[in-house]
C-alpha cells in the first residue's frame, strides 16, 4: 500500500493515520507514539507482516511528537489514528497512541498494535514468535473452502457440528474451523453453549451493551455421534490432525466434560490417528482428569496471568478459582499429557515485574510444557479499568520473552498448538518408557 506523506528531512519513522479517502496518510516531521506516550524506535519495529491488515481507529485522533518533542494532534479533517491487526504467529509489542474524542465508542474486539512508517513502508511494533506458514490467508482459498463446505454439507446434512462450523469457516475466515473442510492441521468442534466464566474480552458473549461481540456462540449441544463422525473423519484424513473441543464459538467445553469424555472413548475406539487436545478454562480438575484417564493427548489452559488478583478480575469466574486451574495442570503433567497456557498478552500488564515473576514460579509449579503468546483482543480503554494496575514497572516485551527463555527454559515459547500425542500414561511411567509425548503420526500422503 502506498504511503501518501510530508516531506521532512530526518530518516527516522514517522507518524501514519488513516486518510479520509480510506489510503494512508503519513506526516513524517512527527515521530510516532505507542499508547503509554513513548516514541517508537527502529528496534521496536518490523516490517509489516503478509497477512496483516490495517485498522482505523474511529474517534480516535493520530498523534505524533512534533522535533521539539511536543505531542501534536492530527486534526479530524484529515482521518483518523490507524493501528495493524496481526496475523498469528506474531507477538505484539506496543499499542497503538490516540487521542479521544467526545464521541469516542468502545473498539470491536481485535487486537490493536502499534504501526508506523519508514521510506514508504509500513511497520509494527511485532516479533516473530512462531512460524505462521498454516494460518495465513492465502492457505484458506475461499472459492475453494465454499466448494469444499458445500460439498460436505451436502454429504452430511444432519450433521450440526459440521453446520456450526461451516458458519464459522466462512462467516469468520476461523482457520480451524476451515481445516475441517480443507482436511488437514488442526480441527475445531463446539459443544458447550453454556460457560463458567464472564470474561472481560469474550468474543461470543457480552452482557454489557456497548460491548459487541464478534462471533455468534454455539446454541445447542450436539449429540455424541456428531462429534464423534466429525472427530474420526479429521483424524483419518488430515495431515497432522488434531481434533480440539474448545473454541472461541463457545462457552466453556469442560462444562460438557462427560460427552467430551464419551466421545474421546469412542473416537479411540474407532482410530489411534491423530491427536485429540481440549481448550479451555481449566476450571474443573475432576473432569480433566477423566478426559486424561480417557485418552487425551494434550490440553491448552487459557490465561491472562499468573496472579490471582489479575485472574480474577478479568475471567470474573463462577464456581471454580485459579488454584483449581493450576490443579487440572498439575493433573496433566503428572497423567504425561502436553499441557500448555493460552496467556493473553497485553502489553504493559503481562510484562510488569509482579506479573513476570508469577509467571515464572506459575510455570515451575504446573510442569507446562508450552506457552502459546496470544495478543488479547480488546480495547484497552475497556481492559484497564477492569483489571488492577500492576505493582511492578513493564519490562516492554521482548524482555518479557527473553525473560521467559531465560528463566524457563524448559518451556517452549509459540502460538499455535503442537502436534503432539502422548505415550506414557504418568511422569514415573516417562521415565522408563522415554520422553512422555512424541509427534502424530501423520496419515500417508
Amino acid at each position: 500500500m502506498t504511503v501518501h506523506s510530508a516531506h521532512g528531512a530526518e530518516d527516522a519513522p514517522y507518524l501514519v493515520y488513516s486518510a479520509i479517502d480510506g489510503d494512508v496518510g503519513a506526516r513524517r516531521g512527527l515521530r510516532p507514539l505507542d499508547y503509554t506516550g513513548a516514541p517508537l524506535a527502529f528496534d521496536d519495529l518490523i516490517p509489516l507482516p503478509e497477512g496483516a491488515t490495517l485498522a482505523m481507529l474511529p474517534q480516535r485522533l493520530a498523534v505524533g511528537l512534533d522535533s521539539d518533542g511536543q505531542r501534536r494532534v492530527v486534526g479530524a479533517r484529515h482521518g483518523w489514528a490507524l493501528a495493524a491487526l496481526l496475523p498469528i504467529g506474531y507477538t505484539r509489542t506496543k499499542l497503538p497512541a490516540y487521542e479521544k474524542t467526545p464521541e469516542t465508542a468502545p473498539l470491536p474486539f481485535f487486537g490493536y498494535t502499534a504501526v508506523a512508517g519508514w521510506r514508504g513502508r509500513l511497520y509494527v511494533a511485532a516479533l516473530r514468535t512462531d512460524d505462521p506458514e498454516r494460518w495465513i490467508a492465502r492457505n484458506y482459498d475461499a472459492r475453494r473452502l465454499r466448494r469444499l463446505v458445500r460439498e460436505r454439507l451436502e454429504a452430511e446434512p444432519e450433521n450440526r457440528v459440521l453446520a456450526h462450523h461451516a458458519h464459522c469457516a466462512l462467516d469468520y475466515q476461523c482457520p480451524t474451523a476451515s481445516n475441517l473442510f480443507f482436511e488437514r492441521w488442526e480441527g475445531a468442534v463446539a459443544v458447550s453453549p453454556g460457560c463458567n466464566a464472564r470474561c472481560v474480552g469474550c468474543i461470543s458473549k457480552q452482557d454489557e451493551d456497548d460491548l459487541l461481540s464478534p462471533q455468534d456462540r454455539l446454541t445447542f449441544i450436539p449429540s455424541l455421534e456428531e462429534v464423534v463422525a466429525v472427530g474420526v473423519a479429521h483424524l483419518e484424513r488430515a495431515d497432522d490432525a488434531i481434533y480440539s473441543f474448545g473454541q472461541g464459538c463457545e462457552g466453556e467445553p469442560l462444562l460438557q466434560g462427560r460427552l467430551i469424555e464419551r466421545a474421546i472413548r469412542e473416537i479411540r475406539a474407532r482410530t489411534s490417528r491423530g491427536v485429540l487436545n481440549i481448550n479451555t478454562n481449566g476450571s474443573n480438575p475432576r473432569i480433566l482428569q477423566r478426559l486424561y484417564d480417557a485418552g487425551l493427548d494434550c490440553i491448552r489452559v487459557s490465561t491472562i496471568s499468573a496472579r490471582r488478583e489479575t485472574y480474577d478480575a478479568y475471567y470474573r469466574p463462577l464456581g471454580y478459582t485459579f488454584e483449581h486451574v493450576k490443579e487440572s495442570l498439575r493433573r496433566a503433567r503428572d497423567a504425561g499429557v502436553y499441557s500448555s497456557i493460552n496467556l493473553l498478552c497485553f502489553p504493559g500488564l503481562i510484562d510488569a515485574e509482579d506479573e513476570v515473576e508469577a509467571l515464572v514460579a506459575f510455570l515451575r509449579e504446573t510442569g507446562v510444557r508450552l506457552v502459546q503468546l496470544r495478543n488479547l483482543n480488546i480495547d484497552p480503554e475497556v481492559l484497564l479499568p477492569r483489571v488492577p494496575a500492576p505493582r511492578g514497572a513493564p519490562m516492554g516485551m521482548r524482555a518479557f520473552i527473553e525473560t521467559l527463555r531465560r528463566e524457563a527454559p524448559e518451556v517452549e515459547l509459540g502460538n499455535f498448538t503442537r502436534p503432539i500425542k502422548r505415550v506414557a500414561p504418568s511422569a514415573s511411567a516417562a521415565t522408563d518408557a522415554g520422553s512422555p509425548v512424541e509427534r502424530a503420526q501423520s496419515p500417508a500422503r
